[in-house]
């Protein structure tokens, strides 16, 4: 079974909740890391951070984090060794934020994204693989990119 964890504050709650029925409808085995009610909403770097961590430990390949721009969950859940947290606003910059990046963590706003357009893009970054449909020159560049940002990653995660 498919494993993903997804979070958010009180400004994504609604996006959030629509996302992980369709995941739960998908088969994907959904952790909910958090808030679990409109009216008891963490606060974004809560939940951001609790998200993060649990990927950065290895628990989970990939999350989703909602809050109100996805910029505020993106920002905390880059701050852990191993996460690649994309703001992603359309299917398109899902699918790059996968294909080119190799992003394991999909953040929205749920002030910005409607449910329709915010499931659209969970499939995308879900059905797309590092590389996938790119020129094997741009893959291969890639894939040396991949690993030289890991080499920052460790010099700086010390």
């Amino acid at each position: 079974m498919k494993k993903i964890i997804i979070g958010s504050d009180k400004s994504g709650f609604s996006l959030k909740e629509a996302v992980k029925a369709y995941l739960l409808e998908a088969g994907y085995d959904v952790t909910d890391g958090g808030t679990l009610s409109e009216e008891n909403g963490k606060p974004y770097y809560e939940v951001a951070s609790a998200v993060a961590q649990r990927i950065s430990d290895g628990e989970f390949e990939k999350g989703i984090l909602i809050c109100g721009t996805g910029m505020g969950m993106a920002i905390v859940a880059n701050k852990y060794k191993g996460v690649y947290a994309a703001v992603c606003e359309n299917t398109f910059a899902a699918e790059k934020a996968r294909a080119i990046n190799d992003a394991n963590v999909l953040t929205m706003g749920g002030w910005i994204t409607g449910e329709f357009v915010g499931i659209e893009i969970v499939k995308t970054f879900l059905k797309t693989e590092f590389t996938q449909n790119l020129e094997d020159w741009r893959a291969k560049n890639l894939t040396k990119a991949r690993e030289q940002v890991k080499i920052i990653e460790n010099d700086n995660f010390r």
